[in-house]
């Protein structure tokens, strides 16, 4: 039976749900308080029809918070006229300039507003571990790091079967190269089918822990792979992910998927304004909660970095300081 961890870590300004699998992180969800409601997953709403797109067989919705305007796809029998009001449900996050993506729930009245927000943080973790416990503290701000640290590496070594992986986003599709560094003592074939089976579950392990959705090619090791055992491996590796789509084996060893998107990726969340400064608040509340017999922690920063912590850092209590004395940049805690 696998062996699962669930953490939940509430910041100032920020929290923050995680879930380890055998020691590995694959879930990652992040809600910050300055996110729009309108847009969170699962969120229900009425907008307006702002204008139809027959191009791109949808329409963009008005749902009352300005633009980017949400997307709803529209069957072929599906055709409401510009300035009706429906009922809609947030399917998919804003990612990059992309409004969210919505789901038509029928016809409604009235201006466009929020309905009901989606689940927060906690909901979402209890919905995808039952019954698992939820742990809080100094743990949980370790793991949530630890979390965000693998969501941006950008691949995955497991020495045990000669696997390194690498995965990466790009405008048009997700790349995946799954290489195969030979074991002493190994077959070579069993090698590359071990790594293979290894690499498909990886990565599906890692565009979960960062929310990537679309189209993805997935190049395995080796060459003159069976398609099908090489398909019913990757059926398997992404058993647990909704929505998703395995497409043909090449004769190069390239392997189509497709998956739904869902939540923002991480890697936008984590690389925008502030990104810096929030990683140095979660060190401070670390020494914090690890050291409770220090009376007081000084976080060193640079003036601009201190406009932004010090709302964060008030609510951390009276033994957490900032003080604007370090160079853009840079940040240092120190007792005192």
């Amino acid at each position: 039976m696998a062996d699962v961890e669930v953490f939940l870590d509430a910041a100032p300004g920020e929290t923050r749900g995680v879930a380890f699998r055998d020691g590995r992180a694959e879930t990652l969800i992040l809600h910050r308080e300055d996110d729009r409601p309108e847009y969170r997953l699962g969120a229900r709403l009425v907008g307006r029809v702002a204008r139809l797109a027959p191009g791109l067989h949808g329409a963009f919705v008005d749902l009352g918070c300005g633009e980017p305007f949400g997307f709803l796809p529209l069957g072929k029998a599906d055709r409401p006229t510009e300035g009706a009001k429906l009922e809609l449900e947030i399917t998919a996050e804003p990612r990059e300039r992309k409004g969210p993506v919505l789901r038509r729930l029928g016809e409604a009245s009235g201006e466009p507003r929020l309905l009901a927000p989606g689940p927060d943080v906690e909901a979402i973790l209890r919905a995808l571990y039952p019954d698992m416990p939820i742990e809080t503290g100094a743990a949980a701000i370790r793991a949530a790091t630890e979390a965000q640290d693998e969501a941006l590496a950008g691949g995955v070594v497991v020495s045990e079967v000669g696997l390194d992986l690498a995965i990466q986003r790009t405008r048009a599709l997700i790349a995946v190269d799954i290489d195969y560094a030979p074991v002493a003592g190994r077959d070579s074939r069993k090698g590359r089918e071990a790594v293979n089976r290894e690499g498909l579950r990886q990565t599906a392990r890692l565009l979960g822990l960062t929310g990537w959705g679309g189209l993805a090619a997935v190049d395995l090791a080796g060459v003159g792979l069976h398609p099908e055992s090489t398909l019913n491996m990757a059926r398997q590796a992404f058993a647990g992910t909704q929505g998703v789509a395995v497409g043909p084996l090449s004769r190069f060893g390239l392997l189509q998927l497709s998956l739904p998107w869902g939540r923002t990726p991480a890697d936008e969340r984590l690389a925008g304004p502030g990104a810096a400064e929030r990683a140095a608040l979660h060190r401070l509340r670390l020494a914090l909660a690890t050291d409770r017999a220090t009376p007081r922690f000084t976080l060193h920063c640079s003036p601009a970095s201190e406009m932004i912590l010090s709302p964060w850092a008030a609510e951390l209590g009276p033994r957490a300081h900032i003080r604007p004395d370090a160079a853009p940049g840079e940040f240092h805690i120190k007792e005192g």
